[in-house]
């Protein structure tokens, strides 16, 4: 790829992220020339690099759509996401230092502040960086670009799904999870792991119209007028729609059979339908 490619690659994967190019959405070769000012060449190579990420989907004789994924596909991704993680635990559990342990918890630590602060939407960020840092103190850059290209996969699930999480449980499952790897008992920090991922799936509520949608000029603007900028550029949600009978519908629940958590007691629990932490 061209640097150009890849800026203009960077640039869709962003606009996908802040839920602005929505699954499904038409990504026109000449529109996109257009818009970037460069020739369709260019942009077809950063389409086939979004493909290649499962961002999205190139149809012969139809064009490039941002991808449309299945709840089964979501399920897919977090079981290989346990399977990279359960392999670094098994490495970090025989190689990491005090100061690797000592940034693990820090993280924790700056997850717990968020939940107690009720910053949902900071405690969700943090959530999702615990498991970067996580893969990132193993030292193995090709886990790390395995676990890159899947957590670049579950932003766009953040597109499609609304979610209702205990995040004091997923902050625990964190920090248990350090303890179990730090005192050496491995079996259990896998299982955990592996209970962590399910607990998020069993979450997600998938709505095929979540966010409103854009056309591809009006979705790219702020990039390319440099302003960009975090939650101000998050469309608001389409309202639920409901049947005769007040259910909300065009939704899919996800059914995973159910696992024992360790009860444990807190101050308050806090709960959101933003964002898809990890």
């Amino acid at each position: 790829m061209t640097s150009r490619s890849q800026t203009i690659a960077d640039t869709l994967t962003r606009a996908i992220i802040d839920h602005r190019l929505v699954p499904g959405c038409k990504l026109g070769e000449r529109e996109l020339a257009e818009i970037f000012d460069v020739s369709r060449i260019v942009v077809r190579q950063a389409l086939i690099r979004l493909a290649d990420d499962g961002l999205a989907q190139i149809e012969r004789n139809r064009g490039a759509f941002v991808a449309k994924p299945s709840m089964q596909e979501a399920m897919e991704i977090y079981d290989a996401l346990t399977l990279v993680e359960q392999g670094v635990a098994a490495q970090l559990s025989d190689r990491l230092g005090p100061a690797g342990w000592a940034e693990l918890r820090q993280h924790v630590e700056r997850q717990r502040q968020a939940v107690a602060a009720g910053n949902d939407a900071l405690a969700d960020v943090l959530g999702q960086e615990f498991h970067t840092v996580f893969v990132r103190l193993s030292r193995n850059k090709v886990m790390q670009e395995i676990h890159a290209q899947l957590v670049r996969r579950t932003t766009l699930l953040r597109s499609l799904i609304t979610a209702d999480f205990d995040y004091c449980n997923l902050l625990d499952d964190h920090s248990r999870v350090v303890d179990l790897l730090e005192k050496g008992r491995l079996k259990q920090a896998m299982d955990l792991i592996d209970t962590h991922h399910r607990t998020v799936v069993r979450g997600y509520i998938m709505d095929r119209e979540v966010f409103a949608e854009m056309t591809p000029a009006e979705a790219l603007a702020p990039y390319l007028d440099g302003k960009a900028d975090g939650a101000t550029l998050v469309p608001s949600r389409k309202p639920a729609k409901t049947s005769g009978n007040g259910d909300s519908a065009g939704h899919v629940h996800v059914h995973l059979p159910k696992t024992d958590r360790a009860s444990t007691s807190r101050a308050s629990t806090k709960k959101t339908n933003r964002g898809l932490p990890t």
